[in-house]
């Protein structure tokens, strides 16, 4: 184990079941600590500003305040808790909202428990949880909607190399497809998607993906 402090966890879900099945998993773990459990979205924004925690597993079917305005609470109360959402494949309409809302990726509830603990390692560690699949598929479902995004997100900084690799990454594929793809070392990809999350003042991954949707780099039809 690295001499990192351990992950701080709060846990946003209305189901008590879920809440104790995934604490009682990682009060095991030596790097991960939950340090609060919320049951609504008021709840979960509250502590979540009190405990400062480093990620919060945030539930999107809640009463009252949901998990979509919960998280936007959260992520533009300042740039210290990262969320992921919990939802199912049922959910794609709710993953979009919560996606634009500041989330850094998603879970779905049926993953086995040491694929949610991965995953809130992953998120923790500043990278964003949305497998290539996953993300074809609601590229696909957005663009489908007959209420497409008002307008064209401008990408004046953007070079057109830039303007490649954001295309790529919106269409789902991994640093090392877009190296394949564009006959470029792994490592060159990486540089570009730092300059373009620098550009574009992005959170993360996940935000790119929306942002090449919302320039119009990214149809059903790629």
């Amino acid at each position: 184990m690295s001499g990192l402090p351990p992950v701080r966890v709060l846990l946003v879900d209305d189901q008590e079941l879920i809440r104790t099945a995934l604490s009682m998993v990682m009060a095991d773990l030596p790097d991960v600590d939950v340090v609060g459990e919320a049951g609504t979205g008021e709840e979960g924004v509250r502590l979540a500003a009190e405990l400062a925690p480093d990620v919060v597993v945030m539930d999107i079917r809640m009463p009252g305040m949901d998990g979509i305005e919960a998280t936007r609470r959260i992520t533009e109360a300042g740039p210290g808790a990262r969320v992921v959402v919990l939802t199912t494949f049922d959910d794609d309409a709710y993953v979009y909202g919560a996606l634009r809302a500041g989330a850094s990726g998603f879970l779905v509830k049926d993953m086995a428990l040491d694929d949610i603990i991965a995953a809130v390692r992953v998120v923790a560690a500043g990278d964003a949880l949305i497998a290539p699949s996953v993300t074809r598929r609601l590229i696909q479902d957005f663009a489908a909607r007959p209420e497409p995004v008002s307008g064209r997100r401008e990408l004046k900084p953007v070079t057109d190399r830039e303007r490649e690799v954001l295309t790529l990454v919106g269409t789902g594929l991994s640093n090392s497809e877009i190296a394949a793809e564009l006959h470029i070392s792994v490592a060159t990809a990486k540089t570009y998607l730092t300059r373009l999350l620098t550009k574009l003042d992005a959170r993360d991954r996940v935000q790119l993906v929306i942002m090449a949707y919302e320039a119009g780099l990214v149809s059903v039809t790629r």
